[in-house]
């Protein structure tokens, strides 16, 4: 499993305090993506910018997907950029293939809910290791489950827990912090909008 798919498995798992944006959700997991490339030696960061290298195509479908969306000529794309364009309706991508990996049921109501129907994770060796990472509170796990505000693992741990120690990664997860931020922020406009727009509709 990679990166992008374990923080999906968590980021579904019940939890009604809580419930994830599809947008924060698909951020992150671009930013995901990006990190699982670097590991890989698909990509360097250079300062904020992606450079594609030439390891070879990976083995998960989404993830080769990616990688075959990076931006190999000069000037090469910034990290934010890469969020907001990799990202689009990334969350439903991720939804639809683990669905047909046999790793999400529709029994009963899980923390994302997409229309009118609800998902969660099956009972899968996949879910128990995403759910393993999860409780060692795997710092590039935690902090991008953070970034769209899950919170869990072992409390007890969170806060000498180490964050990711490769500059690039932590690049990665900055970027994904102030984009979710971003869309929040253009969330409350839109709200004040049309609060403002319904307000002078209905006057004095």
């Amino acid at each position: 499993m990679t990166t992008a798919k374990d923080l999906f498995i968590i980021a579904m798992e019940p939890e009604p305090a809580h419930s994830v944006g599809q947008g924060d959700l698909s951020l992150a997991l671009a930013g995901a993506e990006l990190i699982d490339l670097i590991d890989a030696g698909a990509v360097t960061v250079d300062e904020d910018h992606i450079v594609p290298g030439e390891a070879a195509t990976p083995q998960d479908r989404l993830l080769g997907e990616a990688a075959a969306q990076l931006t190999r000529e000069s000037p090469h794309e910034r990290i934010e950029d890469w969020l907001w364009r990799r990202g689009r309706d990334l969350s439903a991508a991720y939804q639809a293939a683990l669905e047909e990996d046999g790793e999400l049921t529709r029994e009963r109501s899980g923390r994302l809910s997409f229309g009118s129907k609800r998902v969660e994770p099956a009972d899968t060796p996949a879910r128990r290791e995403a759910a393993e990472r999860w409780e060692r509170r795997e710092p590039v796990l935690a902090a991008l489950a953070s970034a769209v505000g899950v919170e869990g693992g072992r409390p007890e741990d969170a806060e000498d827990e180490p964050g990711p120690d490769d500059d690039a990664v932590t690049a990665v997860v900055t970027a994904v912090h102030d984009a979710v931020m971003e869309l929040e922020a253009v969330r409350q406009r839109r709200t004040i909008e049309n609060s403002a727009f319904a307000n002078l509709w209905r006057g004095p």
